[in-house]
């Protein structure tokens, strides 16, 4: 098949990898909008095909975003596209997850420095670029599993935890294990696994699609609860920790995750349960002051009154919504733990972080 570089999902089909048969390079995306039921790959030989994979969610997730937003770029100057065209394409496919424009930036920062050497040998650096990314995503799933284990070991000590995630945060997001289902992972192997409750995750059911589709992989004990549901595990006193993962960090500690993430810190913060954010940090974005800087994708309104509403339905389908940094009890990612979640604590953690 030529050479490859890819993510490993559970022994499964990777969420995406490069490959370069006779007919010229090409992205391959495992299509998520077709699990659990269908494990079938997108093949993308030009960018505006991986752009409208980003966009029908075939591929997502914070830091596979990235990942693809700089194979993309490795695509067009593979391919011989305008690669600042393909940039700006990819860049803006969806707004509020910060990591897409990362990697593409990443990227073409790479491809200029080399230019001067010629267009094969900036197309061969963008693709390095693109790997050590990658690499680099991996490697800081491994750190945010270990960290975030810890974290919990120290919140809630004695094991047997359940914990409450919502969307999809695994492998399927992830150049490794993922963010915060890394870390349910870790947990899982160490025996101290008790319940993952899965948010169905509406309108797309992420978390019951793909968050089950992980578990069950891993044979993790699991349950899948509608996201309305939720508050009745807490009053049960069923839930442990919550842990979700980020699109966009704010300077501030502002989240942008998931729709429904929000009203879940609500809750836990009713009911004294750590709220845990797990993230890479390239997730957060120092750039953006606060929460209500955050741009929030909306999404077309099909995908909720496609459920069963009546014909000429309105439906309001914001993709995220953001959580304030006072309802969150420690932002974890591969640098370190910060809390209590604080703007100069952000600062001071990614003051090293190269850019």
């Amino acid at each position: 098949m030529g050479d490859q570089f890819s993510i490993p999902v559970a022994n499964g089909i990777p969420a995406l990898r490069w490959e370069e048969p006779p007919e010229g390079p090409v992205l391959v995306l495992l299509d998520q909008t077709r699990l659990p039921g269908e494990e079938v790959e997108l093949t993308c030989t030009d960018v505006q095909a991986l752009v409208q994979a980003i966009r029908d969610l075939a591929v997502r997730g914070a830091p596979l975003l990235g990942l693809a937003g700089a194979y993309g770029v490795a695509l067009a100057a593979a391919r011989g596209y305008d690669v600042d065209e393909a940039a700006d394409l990819l860049a803006g496919a969806r707004p509020t997850a910060v990591n897409l424009a990362y990697g593409v930036r990443r990227a073409v920062d790479a491809y200029r420095a080399a230019v001067p050497e010629g267009l094969e040998a900036a197309a061969a650096a963008v693709l390095a670029e693109a790997r050590a990314l990658h690499a680099e995503d991996a490697a800081a799933s491994a750190s945010m599993a270990r960290r975030g284990a810890e974290l919990l070991a120290e919140l809630a000590p004695g094991g047997g935890y359940r914990i409450l995630t919502h969307c999809n945060t695994g492998a399927l997001v992830s150049g490794g294990e993922g963010t915060a289902l890394a870390v349910v992972l870790a947990v899982h192997r160490s025996g101290e696994l008790r319940r993952l409750w899965v948010d169905e995750t509406r309108p797309l059911l992420q978390g019951a699609r793909l968050t089950a589709y992980e578990a069950a992989r891993a044979g993790m004990p699991y349950t899948v609860l509608t996201d309305n549901a939720a508050g009745s595990l807490f009053t049960a006193g069923e839930v442990d920790a919550v842990l979700i993962g980020a699109d966009r960090i704010a300077a501030d500690g502002s989240t942008a995750n998931k729709i429904g993430s929000y009203p879940l810190a609500v809750l836990a913060r009713y009911h004294n349960v750590p709220f845990i954010v797990v993230a890479p940090s390239t997730t957060v974005d120092l750039a953006t002051p606060d929460g209500a800087s955050i741009e929030v994708e909306q999404r077309p309104g099909h995908e909720v009154t496609d459920l069963g509403s009546p014909l000429g339905a309105r439906a309001y389908n914001p993709a995220f919504d953001v959580t304030p940094p006072e309802l969150i009890t420690a932002v974890v990612t591969e640098r370190g733990v910060v809390s209590p979640v604080t703007a100069d604590a952000l600062r001071v953690m990614c003051g090293s972080r190269a850019e």
